[in-house]
C-alpha cells in the first residue's frame, strides 16, 4: 500500500502567475501536474468564445462530477507523491457542489484586477467580472478558510515575482513539504501536461526558464475593461491582507 498523494488545488484566475506556477511544481520530479481539469465542462456548459473552445471540449471530459470524482479520489498522474491541480475559480459554475474542495489542500493565487484585465482582453476582447475569477475566488477563501478555521495559503503575483524562493519556501513550509531549488527553473518549451489551449494563452511561458523577474506595470483600462476590474477590486484587496 502506498501513502495517498497530497493534493493540492490553485485556485486562480486568468493571466495571473498560474501557468509558470504549474512549470515550478511540475519540474519538482516528484509531482504530478493536471491543467485546468474543468475547462472542457466550463466550455461545454456556457458555450463561451474561447480560443480553441470545440478543441478544449473533445480533448476534455465535459462531467465535472467525473472529474471531481479522479481529481480527490484518483491516483496521482504516474504515482507521484504530489498532485498539484491548477484550478480556475471561474470554472467552478453556478449550482456546482463545491463540497469536493475540502477534500484538497486549497492554494490561492491572487493578481492586482487591472493587470489581469490588461493581459486578458489581449487574446479576448470581451470581458466581464465573472471572466477572470477574483469574485468567485474571495467567495471559495472564505468558505475554506471557515471550514479550516483560519485563512489557507494566499499569494500575490506581484509580490510573488519580488521573490520567488522566500515565496516558494514558505508555501512549502505551509504545506509541509521540501522545497527544492528546482522549482526556480525550468527548460523552455510546450509540455505534454499542458492543456490543448496552451498555443492560445502560454507563448510566454514556451519561452520562459523560470518566473519573470519583476517589474512595475503602468495600465490604462476604459469601457467593460475598466468596469470588470474595477468590480473585482474589493475582493481582491480583501484577498492580499492575507497575502505572504
Amino acid at each position: 500500500m502506498t501513502a495517498p498523494p497530497l493534493r493540492i488545488a490553485a485556485w486562480s484566475g486568468p493571466r495571473n502567475i498560474s501557468t509558470a506556477m504549474m512549470r515550478a511544481w511540475e519540474h519538482r520530479g516528484d509531482c504530478a501536474v493536471s491543467d485546468e481539469p474543468l475547462y472542457a465542462h466550463y466550455l461545454h456548459a456556457t458555450q463561451f468564445d474561447h480560443p480553441g473552445r470545440d478543441e478544449v471540449i473533445a480533448a476534455g471530459d465535459t462531467d465535472w462530477r467525473r472529474v471531481v470524482a479522479a481529481l480527490t479520489t484518483g491516483p496521482a498522474p504516474g504515482g507521484q507523491p504530489l498532485w498539484y491541480q491548477k484550478h480556475m475559480t471561474h470554472h467552478l459554475l453556478p449550482g456546482m457542489d463545491t463540497g469536493w474542495v475540502h477534500g484538497l489542500v486549497n492554494v490561492f493565487l491572487i493578481r492586482d484586477p487591472a493587470l489581469v484585465v490588461a493581459s486578458y482582453v489581449k487574446s479576448r476582447a470581451c470581458v466581464v467580472a465573472a471572466d477572470i475569477g477574483l469574485l468567485q475566488q474571495a467567495a471559495l477563501f472564505d468558505a475554506v478558510a471557515q471550514r479550516l478555521g483560519h485563512a489557507p495559503p494566499v499569494l500575490d503575483a506581484e509580490r510573488f515575482l519580488r521573490d520567488p524562493r522566500t515565496q516558494l519556501q514558505g508555501l512549502c513550509t505551509r504545506l509541509g513539504i521540501a522545497f527544492t531549488d528546482r522549482m526556480l527553473a525550468w527548460p523552455p518549451g510546450p509540455r505534454a501536461s499542458d492543456g490543448v489551449w496552451a498555443p492560445h494563452w502560454y507563448a510566454a511561458v514556451w519561452q520562459s526558464t523560470g518566473f519573470e523577474p519583476w517589474r512595475e506595470r503602468q495600465v490604462a483600462l476604459q469601457g467593460d475593461a475598466a468596469r470588470a476590474a474595477d468590480a473585482c477590486r474589493g475582493a481582491y484587496e480583501a484577498l492580499l491582507q492575507h497575502a505572504a
